[in-house]
């Protein structure tokens, strides 16, 4: 058995999305990594903070600073010493305040290579396939310093849902989740904080790139018309990626190299080589180590950048080299498949009140809080003013709490599973999910024609994903030139 669908970052959502919402997820599954490794081929010292790295799909091993048993996350210089007192962890890189060491390196390496030579890709040679590891390493670091500084935690509990989801979906107890890891090589301690570091990583992402990113409801509109016109568009692209990173501070020698680094992967591409294999030896993006694989989008999905590229390509095809502030970037059309219509669906009508942990009120505190104000609803207290004043959720709470009509999906699986027990106007009990703790009161049930509905958030949601690609590759090479980072031999 194989591990599959693990979620390597939290939802996104806009400024004033609820946070219980969990659109997006797949989309930044994907994106997130597109970006990561943005100066994978570069190892000179240069001042800047934090990245990401979110892969999709099947995790055979655990990935990030210190996965595996016996390693130590990448800032933590704990590995043990060799007979005479000689440390063999040594440093590799100083990263701000925080630490790279080898055996992290050498884990993640092994990782790597066992990943890619089970996917059947070349393997490229050992010191670029290293520089690349380190650099995500180095990545990861300036993400979770940046994340810690701003107060991101995901606690026991949040993991612990997190995980009951994972082994759900691999049709595992979680109570099984540790033998069935450690029947695979993977170390079960190692891989709960590696999805903590995921989830971390994912809830700053959400608050420095995704939640910033505005679309004009003109644009909307017109997505919407074009979509609701020509229904039979209804195709999907699996599309692969290689970025060539130009840093801001290039001098026009090391522009020309870029160039002509891009130019000989393009041509190569165009001959036939594996483009997973070109993409694992040559890309700075984050999805390098996967292949390129940015997997199955919408047209409207596609980074804005190749939108109207891709759909004109055959499958197979591969771009021309397209020029961004990123750097350079080549696409590959690996495949096309049709999709289905949207049909009718059975919403709710719902309101919810949340309350979060702090460094002063922690989990039953909160809870009894929760447990309090539930009370006083009950006994003819209102809903709405009590949530306009004591919800943390930005995008309900000036509605009194009220999250609108939605359809099955729209929230996280622990808020959805509350909804469905309740009968109408019942509020539930305080409850945990992901974002902290609840209660939900049920307004109304209908079926529902989502069509037109449906399209509009397809729309916004494609519009977002198209445009985090971009995004997030500029903030990650914003935060990597401001860090100080010195690689050590």
């Amino acid at each position: 058995m194989r591990f599959v669908d693990t979620p390597r970052s939290l939802p996104s959502q806009s400024p004033e999305m609820p946070l219980i919402y969990k659109s997006f997820l797949a989309g930044l599954l994907l994106l997130a990594g597109v970006a990561t490794a943005a100066w994978a081929q570069q190892p000179e010292e240069v001042p800047g903070a934090p990245p990401t790295v979110a892969v999709q799909g099947d995790l055979p091993a655990a990935r990030g600073p210190g996965a595996e048993p016996a390693a130590a996350p990448a800032g933590r210089p704990d590995a043990p010493a060799a007979a005479g007192g000689v440390s063999l962890n040594r440093v590799v890189a100083v990263v701000n305040d925080g630490i790279v060491l080898q055996s992290a390196l050498d884990q993640q390496v092994q990782v790597v290579t066992g990943r890619l030579q089970q996917a059947g890709q070349q393997l490229p040679p050992r010191d670029i396939l290293r520089q690349q590891v380190l650099e995500r390493l180095v990545l990861q670091e300036i993400q979770m310093q940046r994340a810690d500084r701003a107060g991101i935690k995901v606690s026991d509990e949040q993991l612990n849902q997190t995980l009951t989801e994972v082994a759900a979906r691999n049709n595992v107890k979680f109570s099984d989740l540790p033998a069935a890891l450690e029947s695979q090589g993977i170390n079960y301690r190692t891989y709960r904080e590696e999805i903590r570091q995921d989830l971390i990583l994912g809830q700053l992402r959400q608050r420095d790139v995704y939640s910033r990113i505005y679309i004009p409801p003109r644009e909307i509109d017109q997505c919407v018309a074009k979509a609701l016109a020509a229904p039979e568009d209804r195709l999907e692209y699996d599309v692969a990626h290689i970025l060539v990173a130009i840093p801001a501070s290039a001098t026009p020698q090391q522009v020309e190299e870029r160039a002509a680094r891009a130019q000989g992967v393009y041509e190569r591409a165009k001959r036939g080589e594996d483009f997973s294999d070109l993409a694992v030896s040559y890309s700075d993006a984050g999805t390098a180590l996967d292949g390129g694989k940015l997997g199955w989008r919408k047209a409207s999905q596609l980074p804005s950048i190749v939108s109207e590229i891709v759909p004109n390509l055959q499958p197979g095809d591969v771009s021309e080299i397209i020029r961004t502030p990123s750097g350079l970037h080549i696409f590959k059309l690996v495949d096309t498949r049709s999709t289905q219509p949207a049909a009718m669906v059975a919403q709710v009508h719902t309101r919810h009140i949340l309350m979060q942990t702090n460094a002063i009120e922690d989990d039953e505190t909160v809870r009894q809080k929760l447990q309090e104000i539930r009370d006083r609803i009950v006994n003819g207290e209102d809903f709405a003013a009590i949530a306009s004043v004591s919800s943390v959720d930005p995008g309900s709470a000036t509605r009194g709490g009220d999250l609108g009509w939605t359809s099955p999906g729209s929230f996280v699986s622990e808020f959805e599973k509350q909804v469905d027990q309740l009968d109408i106007d019942e509020i539930s009990e305080p409850f945990r999910s992901r974002f902290g703790w609840h209660i939900v009161q049920l307004l109304g049930r209908r079926t529902y024609d989502a069509s037109e509905d449906t399209t509009r958030n397809k729309c916004v949601q494609q519009m977002r994903e198209s445009r985090a690609d971009e995004e997030t590759e500029l903030w990650l090479r914003r935060l990597r030139d401001e860090a100080y980072v010195e690689y050590r031999k």
